[in-house]
């Protein structure tokens, strides 16, 4: 675990020492990502990790956590990240308005999708 913490850490950079409120956002995010590791959990919860991102640091925050799904963590992660739910899950669960209206593989559910609005949502934002 503590691997994964390191990683998350200085990935991309070394953080060390700073303040968190000197970290760029894709930093705090990799700091809170080995906080929450450092309690050995055997399930986190992402919510929209990064939405609030700068674009040149998304990729950073998804690469930690593709390495972190490698590891056998169990994740729940809310996200609009398409590729990297295709990429890292086992299970995708879409939702609106509060209600979930498919379940499925990422195989299944991206080449064909059951629910209409699922299908709407692929069509806007799959190219």
């Amino acid at each position: 675990m503590t691997k994964i913490g390191d990683f998350s850490l200085t990935q991309n950079g070394q953080i060390n020492l700073t303040l968190t409120g000197q970290l760029s956002g894709g930093q705090q995010q990799r700091v809170a990502i080995a906080r929450a590791l450092n309690m050995h959990p055997k399930i986190i919860l992402f919510d929209e990790p990064t939405s609030a991102l700068d674009p040149e640091m998304i990729q950073e925050v998804l690469d930690v956590m593709v390495e972190l799904a490698h590891t056998g963590i169990t994740m729940v992660c809310v996200t609009h990240e398409m590729g990297f739910s295709y990429e890292v899950a086992d299970r995708i669960i879409f939702m609106a308005d509060g209600k979930v209206l498919e379940t499925d593989t990422p195989e299944h559910f991206f080449a064909n999708p059951k629910n209409e609005r699922a299908k709407q949502f692929l069509s806007k934002i799959i190219h």
